[in-house]
């Protein structure tokens, strides 16, 4: 199969690995979208690797005997390896699993862990079946696209009374637009790129401030009759980022993180009774949840994917995602 890897600063290529085959509840489906995310860094810092990717969508096209998936399935690939046997796992929290599995040894196979490539591994059990009807692109949003935001909001309960404070449009930022427009709350957003502010309006955002104004915070809370936004949700990861979504949230109002990185001033926490969320992705038992938002949000996606590439112009999908003018990007492993 076909596999996208790094060989340098802003270089890669596309190599041949041999194809996974799968051995017990590990499936083999067949990628047929790869939303792009993170891995950008890599590719911009020279970071080595031929295992990149972390979201996906295809078809089922092995399985080694009778599976919750069958071959010819479409599905739509949850990220990481957990067990599925813990509580974490049970609960339906398994991106949070501390025994995670290693697929390649198991199936014997020197790769099909990443979905920058033609087929990947995946346990049956993380293979949601997408809805007839719904197109795999849509479906693909499952995962970083809608997935990350999507689980902060149903935590915090967003609903038609809410205003929702957002800091960063990026990709997982921008996808939060469309899950609290979905909700029917009001959205203001923090974005300093021209660009993404003007997709972040596209999308609904009723307001947008720029992160680098000292009065930004200043600005949300006029927004919102001097007090702060009900909820917010910070997905740039940046430390000034964090800093204006606890400026810009009401007293006894929810913070949820999906942005790694930066540090929260706990004098602003205690001072405002905040309740604060790690927001990794969301949970399983939520699959159903999910799939409405997805097909309630079509207009909107379609939007929020704003370009795609074959595969093999990875580099030039990875270049325009350095501009920054770009909204979630897909790559077809097959073209």
């Amino acid at each position: 199969m076909k596999v996208v890897t790094i060989t340098g600063k802003r270089e890669c290529a596309v190599v041949n690995r041999p194809d996974p085959a799968p051995r017990g509840d590990l499936v083999v489906v067949k990628i047929l979208v790869a939303p792009m995310c993170t891995e950008v860094h890599g590719y911009r810092e020279g970071w080595a690797s031929d295992s990149l990717g972390h979201e996906a969508a295809g078809e089922v096209v092995a399985t080694d005997g009778k599976r919750k998936v069958k071959a010819g399935d479409r599905v739509v690939v949850m990220p990481q390896y957990p067990c599925g046997k813990c509580a974490l796992c049970r609960a339906g929290n398994y991106i949070h699993c501390e025994q995670n599995r290693d697929p390649l040894k198991e199936c014997g196979c020197q790769a099909g862990t990443a979905t920058y490539a033609q087929f990947v591994l995946k346990q049956d059990w993380l293979c949601l079946k997408v809805p007839r009807g719904m197109s795999l692109e849509h479906a693909s949003m499952a995962c970083c696209g809608l997935g990350p935001t999507f689980g902060a909001m149903q935590a915090m309960e967003v609903g038609p009374k809410d205003t929702v404070f957002i800091t960063g449009m990026g990709a997982v930022g921008l996808g939060g637009v469309v899950n609290a427009r979905h909700r029917g709350a009001r959205v203001i957003a923090a974005e300093g790129h021209p660009w993404r502010a003007a997709l972040a309006r596209k999308l609904g955002a009723s307001a947008v401030v720029d992160p680098a104004d000292k009065d930004a915070g200043a600005k949300v809370r006029k927004l919102t009759g001097g007090l702060g936004a009900d909820m917010s949700v910070e997905t740039s990861g940046r430390p000034e980022a964090k800093a204006l979504l606890l400026d810009g949230t009401r007293r006894k109002g929810q913070v949820a993180l999906v942005g790694w990185g930066g540090q929260l001033e706990v004098s602003t926490i205690l001072s405002k009774g905040l309740t604060v969320r790690g927001a990794w992705h969301w949970n399983l038992k939520d699959a159903a949840a999910l799939m409405r938002t997805i097909r309630g949000s079509g207009r909107a996606l379609k939007k929020l994917i704003t370009h795609t590439f074959p595969m093999t112009r990875v580099k030039e999908a990875w270049e325009l995602q350095l501009t920054g003018e770009c909204g979630k990007i897909l790559l077809y492993p097959w073209k």
